[in-house]
C-alpha cells in the first residue's frame, strides 16, 4: 500500500478547521433541528468544514442506510426504512432559509423501493423550485436500476443538471460495486440526454483504486459517448480499514493532466483534484458548463 501523502494530511486538516467555527455549527444544528442527513457526514466528506462554514451542504434524502454494499463507500449499509414523506417539505425549506442559489442533493441506493426513489427525489426537486424560485437544483441519483421511467418523473420537474457518478473504471466493479453496471451507469446518463437534451449531465470518477491509464481514457471516452458534458476526479480516500485499500495516491500535477485530457476529450467542464469531490465547487462547474 502506497504512503499516505502528508500534504494531503496537511490540506485535509486545514478543511476540517472549519468545523471548530460557530457557522459550522449553526448549520449543523440546522440540519439536525430538521432531521435531515448529509452526505458530508455520511460519506466523510473531507470538505464539510469548509462548505459548513460558508452554510452548505449537500443533503442526503431517503435515510442514510444504503441496500448495496460497495467497497469504496462509508454510508451504512443494512435495510432502510420506508422514505419520509415530510423530507422534501423540510429540505426545501431549509433551502429557503440558506437563501440558496444552487442545491445539491443525493441518496444512498434504495433498491427496495419500485423505482428506486425517483418519486421522492421528484417531489423534493419540485419543492425546491416552488420555494425557491430561480435556484438551480443537481439531483445526484443512484442507478435506479436502469429503470427508464423512472428517471423520466425525476426529469419532468425540470432539474437543471442530473447526476449520476460511473465512480470507477470498468474492470473494477465486479470487485468493489456489487449490484451495479458499468454499462447501466452510462445508460442512466444517455437516457437522462434523450429525455430532456437541454439538461446538463454530470458524473464522477475517483482515482487510486488501482485503475490503469488506458482503463481511464476508456471511461472518460465512454463517459462523453453518451452524453456526459461535466465531470468530477478526485483521489480515493478509504474511509476505514475494512474498506477497499488506496492503490495509487495521485499527485496535484497528474490531476491537472487528467483534466486536461478530459476536456479534450469532449467534456464541457471538468474539475479535477485530490480532494475533490461530485458536489464540490458544483455551482462553478455548472456556469463553466454553461458558457
Amino acid at each position: 500500500m502506497p504512503q499516505f501523502p502528508k500534504w494531503i494530511v496537511d490540506e485535509v486538516r486545514a478543511r476540517k478547521a472549519g468545523l471548530r467555527g460557530s457557522a459550522a455549527a449553526g448549520t449543523a444544528a440546522q440540519l439536525a433541528a430538521r432531521s435531515l442527513h448529509t452526505v458530508c457526514d455520511e460519506a466523510r466528506c473531507p470538505n464539510k468544514g469548509k462548505c459548513f462554514s460558508e452554510g452548505e451542504a449537500t443533503f442526503l434524502i431517503l435515510g442514510d442506510v444504503c441496500t448495496r454494499n460497495c467497497g469504496f463507500c462509508a454510508v451504512t449499509k443494512g435495510t432502510p426504512r420506508p422514505p419520509d414523506a415530510g423530507e422534501p417539505r423540510r429540505v426545501a425549506q431549509l433551502c429557503k432559509e440558506w437563501n440558496l442559489k444552487y442545491v445539491v442533493f443525493t441518496s444512498p441506493t434504495r433498491d427496495d423501493l419500485p423505482d428506486g426513489g425517483a418519486e421522492h427525489f421528484a417531489q423534493t426537486n419540485r419543492l425546491i423550485k416552488e420555494f425557491c424560485p430561480g435556484i438551480r437544483t443537481e439531483p445526484l441519483i443512484p442507478d435506479l436500476q436502469g429503470d427508464v421511467r423512472a428517471l423520466e418523473t425525476l426529469l419532468a420537474t425540470g432539474p437543471d443538471i442530473l447526476g449520476h457518478n460511473l465512480e470507477m473504471v470498468a474492470g473494477l466493479y465486479a470487485g468493489a460495486r456489487a449490484g451495479a453496471s458499468y454499462q447501466r451507469s452510462l445508460d442512466v446518463l444517455a437516457n437522462a440526454k434523450k429525455l430532456r437534451p437541454a439538461t446538463l449531465t454530470k458524473s464522477g470518477i475517483m482515482l487510486g483504486l488501482g485503475e490503469t491509464a488506458a482503463e481511464l481514457d476508456r471511461a472518460l471516452g465512454d463517459l462523453v459517448a453518451h452524453g456526459c458534458d461535466l465531470l468530477t476526479l478526485g483521489q480515493y480516500l478509504a474511509p476505514g480499514k475494512d474498506h477497499r485499500p488506496v492503490q495509487k495516491y495521485y499527485t496535484q500535477e497528474e490531476f491537472s493532466a487528467w483534466g486536461e485530457k478530459a476536456r479534450r476529450a469532449g467534456f464541457k467542464a471538468v474539475l479535477s483534484g485530490p480532494l475533490v469531490r461530485s458536489s464540490y465547487q458544483a455551482a462553478a462547474l455548472y456556469k463553466n458548463g454553461r458558457n
